[in-house]
């Protein structure tokens, strides 16, 4: 593959998907000590960067093949690529989907007008009954990442970077399977070969540092991450080549870091991103000092449920210092409640919710465990309650 393929993609994608925005992130380029911009595929139609790499495969399917319908294996994202590239060339779409799959990424893709048969727990489980489907019907596969056609698409979100950001020097990129790494990849290097190209995976789902230690695509046994739309068990060999000879490095993330970016990404830039979409940002956040500005961090997309949302906010806002769940044993005698809670306003942490334990059988007879859940201003503060509270007396346990 070339920047040849990803031009004649652009092509091809030219009034079908938008040009999505570079926004400064300042949160960012504090860290770094130059300029951040974020890549905004969060914006994108779909919600995501897949549309780009979905419409250039569909839409050079033959007619012949275009009448058989396409068929596709996802978490979401690159399910509603496919049904809204499909819907737009007027061709029929089945989406097989992970048992729990985000709703909204369920619903939108229905939306879109495609059939969804549900199976499996992981993306690999939905490749299986995607191709038997696709042996049975006829209906042409449309791999999220391992087609060159897939992954042209996904690089020409390369090519807008080097235009809206001429002189950037790094370039962060999401990885699960590839094809976005490895795409925008072809066109950075082609185009500038000087810019540093760096993937970033979850630490629960990171098959690409073994895969390029020993020299071929692996598959991971297991995968343990809340960022679902990487969570990709094995390369694809496609974009594995790709990666492997032009990609300067992979980084991890553990989700922690997924959900303090996520948060921030929410704070500091007003938008909203899935944790696929932080992977990023939260590279960034690890090892600031790692990324030459200025910088470009692509945010992937913005398909969350807002009921993982509002676990990952708090999941974030633990990891940063500013919620925290505290367990104190104290005598069950009255007034040490009210005193425990003028500790907390003394350090000024904002009470979120007080509940009572007498039953546990750990318990002395005459005492009681309180949980607290507080709000503080950051690890510091958090950490100078937790010592005020030892000071005072009180056995605290962080939970």
């Amino acid at each position: 593959m070339t920047v040849d393929d990803v031009l004649a993609a652009r092509e091809l994608l030219r009034g079908v998907i938008r040009e999505t925005p570079l926004r400064p992130a300042r949160w960012l380029a504090e860290k770094v000590g130059g300029p951040v911009d974020l890549k905004c595929e969060n914006l994108q139609r779909a919600g995501s960067f897949k549309i780009r790499g979905a419409y250039t495969r569909i839409s050079r399917l033959s007619e012949e093949e275009r009448a058989r319908g396409v068929v596709a294996a996802s978490a979401g994202n690159h399910a509603q690529g496919v049904a809204l590239a499909a819907k737009i060339l007027g061709i029929k779409s089945t989406v097989f989907m992970p048992v729990g799959a985000p709703l909204p990424k369920v619903s939108a893709t229905r939306g879109y007008g495609a059939e969804i048969i549900f199976t499996g727990s992981t993306i690999d489980d939905c490749l299986v009954a995607a191709r038997a489907y696709e042996a049975e019907t006829g209906a042409v596969l449309i791999h999220p990442f391992d087609h060159p056609d897939i992954v042209a698409g996904q690089g020409t979100c390369g090519l807008e970077i080097l235009e809206q950001r001429p002189d950037v020097k790094t370039v962060v990129v999401c990885t699960g399977g590839g094809g976005l790494l490895a795409g925008m990849a072809i066109a950075i290097k082609a185009l500038r070969p000087d810019v540093r190209v760096v993937g970033v995976q979850a630490a629960g789902a990171a098959a690409y540092p073994l895969s390029l230690a020993e020299g071929h695509p692996v598959q991971l046994t297991s995968m343990t991450t809340m960022a679902d739309g990487i969570a990709v068990g094995r390369p694809g060999d496609v974009p594995f080549a790709v990666v492997q000879d032009i990609v300067d490095e992979i980084v991890v993330v553990d989700d922690e870091a997924i959900a303090r970016a996520l948060v921030l990404c929410a704070e500091r830039s007003n938008l909203v991103a899935e944790p696929a979409g932080a992977a990023a940002m939260a590279a960034i956040l690890d090892h600031p000092e790692a990324f030459e500005a200025p910088v470009v961090a692509v945010v992937s997309g913005g398909n969350i449920d807002p009921l993982l949302l509002l676990r990952v906010i708090r999941h974030g806002l633990t990891a940063g210092g500013r919620y925290t769940t505290l367990r104190i044993t104290m005598p069950d005698r009255p007034g040490s409640l009210a005193g425990l809670l003028q500790a907390l306003a003394d350090c000024d942490a904002n009470v979120v919710e007080v509940g009572h334990v007498r039953t546990n059988p750990q318990l002395g007879l005459h005492d009681v465990e309180i949980e607290v859940e507080v709000e503080t201003r950051g690890p510091n503060h958090r950490d100078s309650l937790l010592q005020t509270l030892a000071d005072g007396g009180y056995h605290v346990e962080v939970g």
